[in-house]
């Protein structure tokens, strides 16, 4: 009976050997038994401070006074003032909205004067004048005296004849005399205002000279209204502000 079974076991071991073999499959591991993912840590919190290292207000000190406050406190930006400008500014000063008027034409030539509607008289009258004239340019004013002299014998309506008397007049130092020639040419040359301003330019020579410094700049201003390109008015200006600065004149 033993024999039986022993030989029945060999036989089964037999066939289970030439049994084909199934292919090997690595096992599918199982969602439930996957390892959970890792976790990081959070970063380390930096350790809040005790309670006795929160700042706490400093003491008053006791050496501080409140005045001492005050006096340390800036002071608040002065208002700054316009500068009123000086009395020599504001005379200087057109009026505002005025515009200066350009310099007049130069109407000096007298010769440019005699046209063919002149006088005979008229004519002879003005070429003596400017003849004067240019003795005064040449510095000898006693021969332009008796050379414009006979301008006005010849045409006593002549105003410029009476101009360039004032102006020999005023260089011998006869000031009241050449003072008086210019009212005469002021009164004959009324519609002519190069030649005005000519006019009170010299009359403000002349008081200049006599030390009359009001009246001296009344006329140098007036001057320079009725013709800005006055260079003898703006000149005479110029001294009177050189030599007296801070006068009040």
């Amino acid at each position: 009976m033993n024999s039986f079974v022993t030989v029945m076991l060999a036989a089964l071991l037999a066939l289970s050997a030439c049994a084909p073999q199934r292919p090997y499959r690595a096992p599918v591991p199982s969602i439930r038994s996957s390892p959970a993912p890792a976790r990081i840590p959070p970063p380390p919190q930096a350790p809040l401070p005790p309670p006795e290292a929160v700042i706490k207000p400093l003491p008053p000190d006791p050496k501080i006074r409140e005045q001492d406050l005050k006096s340390k406190a800036p002071s608040p930006p002065a208002k700054e003032t316009a500068q009123q400008p000086t009395s020599d500014e504001v005379r200087e000063a057109p009026e505002a909205g005025a515009a200066l008027a350009p310099p007049l034409a130069d109407d000096s030539s007298l010769l440019a004067k005699i046209t063919p509607g002149v006088t005979p008289q008229r004519a002879a009258s003005l070429r003596l004048t400017d003849e004067g004239s240019k003795l005064l340019d040449a510095g000898e004013p006693a021969k332009a005296v008796t050379r414009l002299e006979r301008t006005i014998v010849i045409d006593a309506t002549n105003p410029y004849g009476y101009f360039y008397l004032a102006k020999a007049q005023y260089r011998l130092g006869h000031y009241q005399e050449s003072l008086n020639f210019l009212g005469v040419a002021e009164s004959r040359l009324s519609g002519e205002p190069f030649w005005l301003s000519e006019v009170h330019a010299l009359r403000g020579e002349n008081y200049r000279a006599q030390g009359q410094l009001q009246r001296a700049e009344a006329s140098y201003t007036e001057a320079l209204r009725l013709n800005t390109g006055n260079r003898t008015a703006a000149d005479g200006l110029t001294r009177l502000q050189l030599e007296t600065p801070s006068a009040n004149r």
